[in-house]
């Protein structure tokens, strides 16, 4: 099995892990249940108090329950609104990241050229990553104000505990922040080990390289001096016939006009 088939294979999986806690980030907004609170006497009269981000509602044993939305978004807590960003921020991203995804594996053959694939497929990721840990973030942050309400014993209003929601979207955004680590590793040491080929670093010249110079006459060996002398003589001699039969031509020259 080659390398590319070992990433291929890792991309689907990932990219399962992915969508699977996109879909459980996304379902624990409708959930009801992020806070959960029992009150009552005895059996017959016990209440169930639960609340999410956005609505709170009541139970009581007969399993009749009611929910009453959140009346003004300006007279909510800070906190409050920063989980509900930072979620709808982690589904839009894991959206867009499952596109991108999607287009870029090597299984689908949408995208271009490797390179472009696998830089495609490395934004996927990063939009994972981004999504997961934002998410991850808010759920956090939820779970221990509500900790933190309960054990404190200074606080004089009803207290709740975590509910399926918080633990739900734990779950999800661990897989997100888990898929979109893998896929952005592989993806990018495909792309930028790639762009780096196309650029090599440039060559310096060597400080200390010696640069050839003219041989001089005790540098040459024997045989070089008799080889050089000979072919002077040679070139010499082929001089002095070239300007004997100049010499000649000239003299028949002058015959001839006289």
């Amino acid at each position: 099995m080659g390398y590319r088939t070992v990433v291929m294979y890792m991309e689907i999986g990932c990219f399962a892990v992915c969508v699977a806690g996109w879909i459980l980030v996304c379902s624990t907004m409708p959930t009801e249940i992020w806070t959960w609170s029992e009150v009552g006497s005895i059996v017959l009269t016990t209440s169930n108090y639960f609340s999410n981000l956005w609505k709170d509602c009541i139970s009581d044993s007969t399993g009749v329950s009611d929910c009453k939305g959140i009346p003004s978004m300006l007279a909510l807590s800070w906190d409050i609104h920063m989980c509900r960003a930072l979620i709808i921020i982690c589904i839009i991203l894991s959206f867009f990241g499952s596109i991108l995804v999607l287009v870029g594996m090597k299984c689908t053959k949408i995208g271009g050229t490797e390179l472009a694939n696998a830089r495609v497929t490395f934004a996927g990721g990063m939009n994972y990553l981004v999504g997961g840990m934002s998410a991850m973030v808010a759920f956090s942050y939820y779970g221990n104000k509500i900790r933190a309400e309960f054990q404190d014993p200074n606080y004089k209003e009803q207290k709740f505990e975590i509910g399926v929601g918080v633990f739900i979207g734990w779950g999800g955004s661990t897989l997100l922040v888990v898929g979109g680590l893998i896929i952005s590793i592989f993806a990018g040491r495909e792309g930028c080990h790639s762009s780096s080929k196309r650029y090599p670093p440039y060559p310096f010249p060597d400080a200390y390289t010696a640069v050839p110079t003219k041989k001089s006459i005790a540098s040459l060996s024997p045989t070089e001096i008799s080889g050089s002398r000979k072919s002077r003589a040679t070139s010499g001699s082929r001089a002095s016939t070239v300007s004997a039969i100049t010499d000649t031509t000239r003299t028949t020259a002058t015959n001839a006009y006289v």
